[in-house]
């Protein structure tokens, strides 16, 4: 199963004067929802796409419409009545509803992001946990510092501090449902933050042995477009945008 958590309220955008949720804005002729979706084609025939989303007038219609015209085979739309408290909340509440099987495995990806071309690496089947970063800079990221020696295990993982130069794209897999939930209940015993983030899960799950992996892609594989200034960034990146996703 694929999540894809829209619950947040898009509050910067509104500040900003935008008139609805960012995953609305047009970008190179689709809205951006599209091109998020985009990057998971290769799975729009097998896998169960859960889409999160507040309980907003117009929002399931539209995100239907969207589903139906990209050819996703297996969806199914969750709205939640108020904002939850964090990303890894909104997923919660979306597999409450779902009732996804404990055993299944999980990827969540950030409404946020652009992610061209994605597929699963062989790693996925073998692991318990796995992130996918990309080396940057600056210090609003999750990051993802490696076990000394070794190319793909984590040795911590945080939320907003800079403990390596591997930045998470938003790109989390969790070996099952029940895995989640074990680590979100680990979370919420000892928050790192006020918000209820996906990453500091997998510190948890470091710290009890589990086996957290991660992977490294280049920075022009990904595009991001969660603030508006990312947004403006994108228009301006148009051709980019569209040679990364070839017909």
């Amino acid at each position: 199963m694929i999540v894809f958590p829209m619950a947040g309220l898009s509050s910067r955008f509104t500040r900003a004067g935008y008139d609805r949720p960012k995953w609305m804005l047009p970008l190179a002729e689709r809205p951006l929802l599209d091109w998020s979706l985009l990057g998971f084609r290769e799975m729009f025939e097998r896998e169960a796409f859960l889409i999160i989303h507040l309980d907003m007038p117009g929002v399931a219609e539209f995100v239907r419409e969207r589903i139906a015209a990209l050819g996703i085979r297996r969806a199914e739309l969750v709205p939640l009545a108020n904002p939850t408290r964090g990303q890894a909340d909104t997923v919660a509440l979306g597999l409450d509803a779902a009732k996804p099987d404990a055993a299944e495995p999980l990827t969540i990806f950030n409404i946020d992001t652009i992610r061209p071309g994605y597929h699963p690496p062989a790693v996925l089947g073998s692991c318990d946990g796995w992130l996918e970063c990309f080396d940057g800079e600056g210090d609003h990221w999750s990051f993802v510092k490696p076990v000394e020696g070794s190319a793909d295990r984590a040795a911590q993982v945080t939320e907003k501090v800079r403990v390596s130069s591997f930045c998470c794209t938003g790109l989390y897999y969790f070996g099952s449902v029940k895995t989640f939930r074990d680590a979100l209940a680990a979370e919420e015993a000892k928050p790192s933050a006020k918000e209820l983030y996906v990453a500091p899960m997998y510190q948890h799950m470091i710290e009890a042995g589990q086996d957290v992996r991660y992977g490294v892609i280049g920075p022009d594989e990904i595009f991001f477009s969660g603030t508006p200034d990312e947004y403006q960034a994108a228009l301006k990146n148009t051709e980019a945008l569209r040679r990364a996703f070839p017909d």
